[in-house]
């Protein structure tokens, strides 16, 4: 737990696997009683995240095409926030979540070359680019800067 409460971004299993001298199923393991027992850690595609309550949690809505993915997350992450998740509402599955955990331009470029491979397509192509953002934010400043910028932008969903 200490290695998660400590870390600035995402942990991978491996590199706690790595870290601990043991193998990765059997920190997957560990992360699902620890889970079980009431820590709030998530899983993201780059790693496990502690949840922290320091900051508040907002949600946006959003649209846009594939070509305003990186504008949109640049926005919220230099304004200041992390992008926790996108949600979308889909017709056979109800809403649908993918954990992003994004909060830098540095995470961001990571997020965006997993999807210009093309292997796989955002949620929000699922819905016509609507979608919902999960925000962690410092302050209420904070996110009403980045919901300006994103208006600004065309982003935003009104």
């Amino acid at each position: 737990m200490l290695l998660l409460r400590t870390a600035e971004h995402p942990v991978s299993a491996a590199s706690l696997a790595s870290g601990l001298s043991v193998s990765r199923q059997i920190i997957v393991g560990d992360i699902a009683l620890l889970r079980a027992a009431g820590e709030k850690i998530t899983a993201t595609p780059r790693g496990y995240v502690l949840e922290t309550a320091a900051d508040k949690v907002y949600t946006l809505a959003c649209i846009h095409g594939l070509d305003d993915t990186e504008k949109e997350l640049n926005i919220m992450v230099d304004n200041g926030c992390t992008v926790i998740n996108v949600t979308v509402e889909h017709p056979i599955y109800g809403q649908l979540t993918g954990q992003l955990q994004l909060s830098s331009r540095y995470d961001v470029s990571q997020f965006m070359e997993k999807l210009r491979k093309g292997e796989v397509a955002p949620l929000c192509q699922l819905t016509g680019g609507v979608h919902l953002h999960a925000l962690s934010c410092p302050d209420e400043a904070c996110f009403e800067r980045t919901k300006a910028a994103l208006a600004d932008a065309g982003l935003l969903y009104e």
